[in-house]
Protein backbone atom coordinates (compact mmCIF):
# COMPACT_ATOMS: atom_id res chain seq x y z
CA UNK A 1 0.00 0.00 0.00
CA UNK A 2 1.41 3.82 -1.19
CA UNK A 3 0.80 6.45 1.28
CA UNK A 4 0.48 9.91 0.43
CA UNK A 5 1.13 13.08 1.96
CA UNK A 6 -0.59 16.03 0.07
CA UNK A 7 0.42 19.72 1.00
CA UNK A 8 -1.64 22.30 0.46
CA UNK A 9 -1.21 26.24 0.53
CA UNK A 10 -3.72 29.00 -0.85
CA UNK A 11 -2.70 29.27 -4.66
CA UNK A 12 -0.64 25.95 -5.50
CA UNK A 13 1.98 28.11 -7.40
CA UNK A 14 4.62 28.33 -4.72
CA UNK A 15 4.65 26.91 -0.95
CA UNK A 16 2.86 23.42 -1.90
CA UNK A 17 4.45 22.60 -4.80
CA UNK A 18 8.16 23.45 -3.71
CA UNK A 19 6.95 21.16 -0.74
CA UNK A 20 5.71 18.42 -3.09
CA UNK A 21 9.05 18.67 -4.95
CA UNK A 22 11.42 19.11 -1.40
CA UNK A 23 9.47 15.95 -0.32
CA UNK A 24 9.66 14.04 -3.34
CA UNK A 25 13.56 14.14 -2.86
CA UNK A 26 13.16 13.73 0.71
CA UNK A 27 11.80 10.50 0.94
CA UNK A 28 12.79 9.06 -2.32
CA UNK A 29 13.00 5.23 -2.03
CA UNK A 30 10.16 5.23 0.49
CA UNK A 31 6.60 3.86 -0.04
CA UNK A 32 5.25 7.51 -0.55
CA UNK A 33 3.62 9.20 -3.49
CA UNK A 34 3.70 13.20 -3.10
CA UNK A 35 0.97 15.70 -4.37
CA UNK A 36 -0.17 19.39 -3.59
CA UNK A 37 -3.37 21.88 -4.14
CA UNK A 38 -4.72 25.23 -3.10
CA UNK A 39 -7.47 26.33 -0.74
CA UNK A 40 -8.15 29.04 -3.53
CA UNK A 41 -6.36 27.97 -6.25
CA UNK A 42 -7.36 28.35 -10.00
CA UNK A 43 -6.97 24.98 -11.90
CA UNK A 44 -4.47 24.43 -14.77
CA UNK A 45 -1.70 27.22 -13.53
CA UNK A 46 2.33 27.05 -14.23
CA UNK A 47 4.41 26.92 -11.08
CA UNK A 48 5.61 30.38 -9.57
CA UNK A 49 9.11 31.07 -11.95
CA UNK A 50 11.12 31.17 -8.58
CA UNK A 51 9.21 28.20 -6.82
CA UNK A 52 9.95 26.51 -9.99
CA UNK A 53 13.80 27.26 -10.41
CA UNK A 54 13.65 25.77 -7.11
CA UNK A 55 12.12 22.59 -7.80
CA UNK A 56 14.43 22.36 -10.02
CA UNK A 57 17.37 22.66 -7.61
CA UNK A 58 15.44 20.26 -5.69
CA UNK A 59 16.03 17.37 -8.51
CA UNK A 60 12.87 17.74 -9.98
CA UNK A 61 10.88 18.70 -13.66
CA UNK A 62 8.16 21.45 -12.63
CA UNK A 63 7.08 21.40 -16.42
CA UNK A 64 4.08 19.61 -16.32
CA UNK A 65 3.05 21.05 -13.16
CA UNK A 66 -0.28 22.40 -12.97
CA UNK A 67 -2.37 24.13 -10.01
CA UNK A 68 -5.43 22.18 -8.76
CA UNK A 69 -7.93 23.59 -6.34
CA UNK A 70 -8.42 21.31 -3.32
CA UNK A 71 -11.43 19.01 -3.27
CA UNK A 72 -12.64 17.14 -0.74
CA UNK A 73 -11.29 13.59 -2.22
CA UNK A 74 -8.02 15.05 -2.40
CA UNK A 75 -7.89 15.04 1.44
CA UNK A 76 -9.92 11.53 1.75
CA UNK A 77 -7.40 10.11 -0.35
CA UNK A 78 -4.50 11.15 1.86
CA UNK A 79 -2.35 9.57 4.26
CA UNK A 80 -0.86 12.89 5.68
CA UNK A 81 -2.12 16.35 5.02
CA UNK A 82 0.35 19.26 5.30
CA UNK A 83 -0.61 23.11 5.21
CA UNK A 84 0.78 26.32 4.75
CA UNK A 85 -0.99 28.06 7.50
CA UNK A 86 -3.59 27.48 9.92
CA UNK A 87 -5.86 28.82 8.13
CA UNK A 88 -5.58 26.04 5.25
CA UNK A 89 -5.37 23.65 7.84
CA UNK A 90 -8.91 25.05 8.89
CA UNK A 91 -10.18 24.94 5.81
CA UNK A 92 -9.10 21.43 5.14
CA UNK A 93 -10.31 20.10 8.48
CA UNK A 94 -14.29 21.76 7.33
CA UNK A 95 -13.99 20.30 3.83
CA UNK A 96 -13.29 17.24 4.84
CA UNK A 97 -13.75 16.73 8.77
CA UNK A 98 -12.66 13.01 9.13
CA UNK A 99 -8.86 14.33 8.57
CA UNK A 100 -8.17 16.30 11.34
CA UNK A 101 -6.40 13.72 12.84
CA UNK A 102 -3.89 13.38 9.86
CA UNK A 103 -4.03 17.62 9.13
CA UNK A 104 -1.49 20.37 10.34
CA UNK A 105 0.22 22.50 9.47
CA UNK A 106 3.76 22.41 7.71
CA UNK A 107 5.95 23.52 10.52
CA UNK A 108 3.65 21.96 13.56
CA UNK A 109 3.92 18.81 12.12
CA UNK A 110 7.53 19.03 12.05
CA UNK A 111 8.24 20.18 15.74
CA UNK A 112 5.80 17.32 16.30
CA UNK A 113 7.92 15.19 14.58
CA UNK A 114 10.57 15.93 16.25
CA UNK A 115 10.04 15.27 19.16
CA UNK A 116 7.85 11.76 18.29
CA UNK A 117 9.19 8.40 19.50
CA UNK A 118 9.24 6.21 16.36
CA UNK A 119 6.91 2.86 16.48
CA UNK A 120 9.10 -0.01 16.43
CA UNK A 121 6.96 -1.84 14.60
CA UNK A 122 4.47 0.31 12.41
CA UNK A 123 1.58 -1.08 11.21
CA UNK A 124 -0.51 -0.26 8.15
CA UNK A 125 2.62 2.08 6.75
CA UNK A 126 5.53 3.70 7.57
CA UNK A 127 4.17 7.40 7.31
CA UNK A 128 1.16 5.75 8.81
CA UNK A 129 3.21 5.25 11.94
CA UNK A 130 5.14 8.41 11.99
CA UNK A 131 1.59 10.42 11.76
CA UNK A 132 0.29 8.56 14.59
CA UNK A 133 3.28 9.42 16.22
CA UNK A 134 3.02 12.90 15.62
CA UNK A 135 0.50 12.88 16.68
CA UNK A 136 0.62 11.55 20.02
CA UNK A 137 3.76 14.09 20.80
CA UNK A 138 0.97 16.70 20.82
CA UNK A 139 0.12 15.99 24.07
CA UNK A 140 3.56 16.60 25.04
CA UNK A 141 4.49 19.75 23.20
CA UNK A 142 3.33 23.43 24.19
CA UNK A 143 1.23 24.56 21.68
CA UNK A 144 3.59 27.30 19.44
CA UNK A 145 2.70 30.88 19.72
CA UNK A 146 0.70 33.14 17.47
CA UNK A 147 1.67 32.71 13.47
CA UNK A 148 4.76 30.49 14.19
CA UNK A 149 3.02 27.70 12.55
CA UNK A 150 1.98 29.42 9.39
CA UNK A 151 4.47 29.35 6.61
CA UNK A 152 5.11 32.95 4.97
CA UNK A 153 3.87 33.31 1.54
CA UNK A 154 6.95 34.39 -0.68
CA UNK A 155 4.28 35.61 -3.51
CA UNK A 156 5.58 39.44 -4.19
CA UNK A 157 8.74 38.72 -3.03
CA UNK A 158 12.11 38.67 -4.81
CA UNK A 159 14.26 35.46 -5.58
CA UNK A 160 15.65 35.31 -2.07
CA UNK A 161 12.19 35.31 -0.10
CA UNK A 162 11.50 32.39 -2.06
CA UNK A 163 14.45 30.64 -0.78
CA UNK A 164 14.13 31.11 2.68
CA UNK A 165 10.58 29.67 2.11
CA UNK A 166 12.13 26.52 0.39
CA UNK A 167 14.72 26.60 3.45
CA UNK A 168 12.05 26.48 6.11
CA UNK A 169 9.43 23.76 3.51
CA UNK A 170 13.28 21.82 4.46
CA UNK A 171 13.92 22.22 7.93
CA UNK A 172 10.07 21.18 8.39
CA UNK A 173 10.23 18.04 6.16
CA UNK A 174 13.35 16.45 7.73
CA UNK A 175 11.79 15.45 10.95
CA UNK A 176 9.38 13.24 8.76
CA UNK A 177 12.20 11.80 6.64
CA UNK A 178 13.98 11.15 9.87
CA UNK A 179 10.82 9.38 11.64
CA UNK A 180 10.19 7.48 8.59
CA UNK A 181 13.48 6.23 8.78
CA UNK A 182 13.74 5.07 12.25
CA UNK A 183 10.43 3.20 11.75
CA UNK A 184 12.06 1.51 9.08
Amino acid sequence: MVDRVLFVCHANLCRSPMAEYIARRLLAGRAVTVASAGTDAVDDLSMHPHAAKLAVEAGGDPTGFRSRRLRREHLVGATLVLTATRRQRSVCNALAPAVLHRTFTLRQFGRLASAAEPTQEPVGGLLRAAVEAAARARGRLQPAPGDADDLRDPIGGKSADFRRCAEEIERSMRPLAVLIGTAG
